[in-house]
């Protein structure tokens, strides 16, 4: 196997760097290092947004480090060259044109960093119980995410790739 490895995986209501990221996965057998920065935008539907807040599930840093890890083994024996990954989501309220969600990978070739870069982005939204609250300009609010049972997030992240994550949930 890959010498891989999970740099960061982790929720937190500080401000994320994209630079930190990038630099943390780094290495001299990297050819490749691709980075995501998911940034705050002033609109959303057509409607302008003031703000936004991001709610944490109690479980989801377990749920963020599973994703990673997921991820991680299934890209860890193509080539057999080393890949790292680097993930954080903020949570708390966000203004526009804050940083809310970084991501980097790196791997001897881009094909693969891109690849893997862009599935955790999709694997992180589908899998990690994270709600986000926008309010608009006009004062209305919108829970996005809020409908689905935390339950409901682990089970779509299944259908999209075949694989059941070992998070285990409380029941109710």
């Amino acid at each position: 196997m890959a010498d891989c490895e999970v740099i960061g995986a982790v929720l937190t209501a500080d401000p994320i760097s994209e630079d930190d990221a990038i630099a943390a996965v780094e290495g001299a057998e990297a050819g490749a290092v691709v980075s995501f920065r998911g940034v705050v935008r002033n609109h959303d539907g057509g409607r302008p947004v003031e703000c936004l807040s991001y709610t944490a599930h109690p479980t989801a840093p377990q749920a963020m480090l599973e994703v990673v890890a997921t991820l991680l083994d299934e890209h860890s024996e193509e080539n057999g060259h080393p890949v790292r990954i680097w993930a954080a989501h903020r949570i708390g309220t966000l203004q526009i044109g804050d940083v809310a969600l970084v991501c980097a990978v790196s791997a001897a070739h881009r094909r693969q960093a891109f690849t893997i870069c862009s599935e955790l982005v999709d694997r992180i939204k589908a899998g990690v119980p994270i709600w986000k609250e926008q309010v608009f300009n006009d004062g209305s609010v919108e829970w996005v995410g809020a409908d689905e049972p935390v339950a409901g997030r682990t089970r779509r992240l299944q259908a999209e790739t075949g694989q059941r994550p070992a998070l285990h949930l409380p029941a109710g």
